[in-house]
């Protein structure tokens, strides 16, 4: 894996959460640690679980990844690291948040659950920062059954991690760290590398099935889609599109159960974002961080089916419902549908 991402080191792990927690533990920070408020509650989780305290940063309304901007003005002395994530698989502005932590001398890790298979620039995710840290649960495009792995090219961070994934012993019985058992298993490893040799066609067939639903989708008023560097490659972990009801004519969740009624499930990846959950709410004050862009965002997000073995066909059904359904509601102007609604319509 090293090797594959071009680092120096890669560090093996039972899963990207426990990465994510050892390695903020290895790098000794104190007081805060800045974090998109949209993203999975597991980014959330490995900053408390070290007694940090999280503060939330509003997305970019375009690649809906954190807005350097405002990662900026979160920025205060008690600050000790930002904590990013490449959301879906699309790579963060990682040079504006790089010149970000050098600047104001700030650990920098990225959470890339998301992003195996992902290239910045040109250059895979996994080379960037203090540290990357990957997922391979079920969900994602590598696959290890569960596990998550470590990169850096910070080799005391590596050792750190090694130590820390074994208890915090590296091998004399005295451990140098509080560490856990946080190993990747051999049967774990030995899937996750049976299926590296798919990872880039993985890659290919998602981009195709993105771009065949912005094309067919992309028509309707009242939907927005994640905007993704040029130069840059989104994996399309999760491939979601935004919805303004007052121009779609159907509220995200209205679209949702018109979608459920064809047999078409869908997700809200990530509804409600962090600020707005409970093991999270007490640390964010509204009336000093205004974070309206990533609540427009969550509250229309909606993540479609996405998946290698996805036939054009079954691409091109979920495109000509979410077509019906838009039709169903400017025809009707209602302000609310239900599954019992759609049906009686299509098949009148």
């Amino acid at each position: 894996m090293a090797e594959r991402l071009g680092v120096k080191h890669c560090v093996a792990v039972s899963s990207c959460t426990s990465g994510l927690t050892m390695v903020l533990r290895a790098l000794g920070l104190a007081g805060e640690v800045i974090v998109p408020s949209f993203t999975f509650f597991a980014t959330g989780h490995a900053v408390r679980w070290n007694g940090l305290r999280p503060v939330f940063a509003d997305c970019d309304p375009d690649t809906w990844n954190v807005d350097p901007a405002d990662v900026e003005r979160k920025i205060t002395e008690r600050t000790s690291a930002l904590l990013v994530v490449h959301l879906y698989g699309n790579p963060c502005d990682v040079e504006a948040l790089t010149r970000l932590a050098t600047r104001y001398r700030l650990k920098l890790v990225f959470d890339g659950a998301h992003a195996f298979g992902s290239r910045y620039r040109g250059r895979p995710i996994g080379q960037f920062g203090d540290a990357e840290v990957f997922s391979l649960s079920p969900t994602k495009l590598l696959v290890a059954g569960e596990g998550g792995l470590v990169t850096t090219d910070d080799a005391t961070l590596a050792q750190a991690i090694r130590g820390m994934r074994n208890y915090g012993d590296t091998g004399a019985y005295d451990p140098d760290w509080l560490g856990m058992n946080a190993r990747m298993t051999e049967f774990n490893a030995a899937l996750g590398l049976a299926g590296l040799s798919m990872v880039e066609e993985k890659v290919r067939r998602r981009n195709q099935i993105a771009q065949m639903y912005t094309d067919l989708l992309s028509p309707l008023p009242g939907l927005r889609f994640q905007s993704v560097h040029p130069e840059d490659v989104n994996t399309y972990k999760d491939y979601s599109v935004h919805v303004t009801p007052e121009q779609f004519g159907l509220t995200r969740d209205e679209l949702a159960a018109g979608l459920l009624a064809e047999n078409i499930e869908t997700k809200k990846y990530f509804y409600p974002p962090l600020h707005m959950q409970k093991l999270y709410r007490a640390f964010h004050d509204p009336t000093r961080n205004d974070l309206a862009q990533t609540e427009h965002v969550t509250g229309g997000i909606l993540s479609l089916p996405i998946y290698e073995s996805l036939p054009d066909s079954t691409i091109e059904n979920v495109a000509d419902a979410i077509w019906h359904l838009a039709r169903y509601a400017a025809a009707r102007k209602e302000p609310s549908l239900s599954g019992r609604h759609y049906h009686a319509a299509v098949r009148s």
